[in-house]
């Protein structure tokens, strides 16, 4: 079984992937720790960024966290180890959302191993532009649900009809977050005028994308002008591939779950040439939420909508870097 140390290039390379992942407004909510006893990464909750007003359960927060620890789990098996993930392996350690041990049993047909992942992490981008008139061919779509499946969530693609009903309540949802003084200041303290700001993470300016003109397509404004008319606009596509997931329970670990999912989704995406943009405003909004349900007992639960398609790729957003995420001591008792 091979349990030897991470040598520092490719302990690097593990977080890097890690910190590439998608996070709510780009907060980058995480931190990690190596223990050389037990060869397993600790990754952490870092609550000091996360959003009071948006994101008030930390749902938000967990669904980040749960895409790096995919992303991860990725890069352990492209050096050759088989990554065992427990989640929230301590209740009386809330911070502790995850642990990634390290292994020398190989499964070559966990979905780890597809050796079209680990690439896909870097070509991965959030695109927030228009997307062109092609649709997602099934096969494609198929794989997206597999994807989803194996992370215990599920993707479901709407008709034109529900997808319309979707992005209705998406836009009441980003209706309200405009009209939301404290909201609005929350989102605007992490977007940068600045592309070259080294002061932290979050969004450069140019990276916010343009408005659909014709308002068909609810994108979010994380400057919260509530002046839509003031904001760059382009003509969106008209019929847009939708994907909502769902996770059968609403717990700690579900969300957990559910961010893997979504990251799993995001890389076989990325495989197939599609670009995607999230769609979390009505995530925000408890009675809003509940309307996603494709369920009418709501026996399923909401966590998160995916707009796809083929398009311009998005920019890549600033990621900190792996020193400033890796503890090297174990956290104070």
């Amino acid at each position: 079984m091979r349990t030897a140390p991470l040598d520092a290039s490719t302990l690097e390379s593990c977080m890097s992937a890690a910190v590439a992942a998608p996070s709510f407004f780009n907060t980058q909510p995480w931190r990690f720790r190596l223990d050389p006893e037990t060869s397993a990464f600790e990754v952490r909750a870092a609550t000091e960024r996360s959003l009071r007003h948006a994101d008030p359960v930390a749902r938000a927060l967990h669904l980040s966290v749960g895409a790096s620890v995919f992303n991860l789990r990725v890069a352990v098996a492209h050096f050759g180890w088989s990554p065992v993930v427990r989640l929230l392996p301590r209740p009386e350690d809330a911070g502790l959302l995850a642990t990634v041990r390290l292994t020398g049993s190989h499964n070559r047909h966990s979905a780890e191993y597809r050796t079209d992942l680990y690439p896909a992490i870097w070509r991965r981008h959030s695109s927030r532009f228009p997307f062109a008139a092609r649709p997602v061919p099934q096969n494609a779509r198929a794989e997206l649900t597999e994807a989803a499946h194996t992370e215990g969530a599920a993707l479901i693609f709407p008709e034109a009809e529900e997808t319309g009903r979707l992005l209705r309540v998406t836009a009441e949802a980003e209706r309200r977050n405009r009209a939301d003084p404290d909201r609005g200041a929350e989102s605007r303290r992490w977007v940068h005028v600045d592309p070259h700001d080294p002061s932290d993470v979050g969004l450069p300016q140019t990276a916010l994308g343009p408005q659909d003109a014709r308002e068909r397509i609810p994108m979010r404004d994380f400057t919260a002008q509530r002046h839509p008319e003031r904001l760059p606009a382009q003509d969106f596509e008209t019929g847009p591939a939708i994907a909502l997931l769902t996770t059968g329970h609403d717990r700690r670990a579900d969300w957990l779950r559910a961010g893997q999912a979504l990251e799993h989704v995001l890389l076989v995406a990325t495989v197939h040439g599609l670009r995607a943009s999230l769609m979390h405003q009505p995530l925000e909004w408890p009675d809003l939420r509940r309307e996603l349900s494709p369920d009418p007992d709501h026996t399923g639960h909401a966590q998160l909508l995916i707009r796809l398609g083929y398009g311009p790729e998005g920019p890549a957003t600033p990621r900190r870097a792996p020193d400033e995420v890796l503890d090297r001591e174990p956290p104070a008792p």
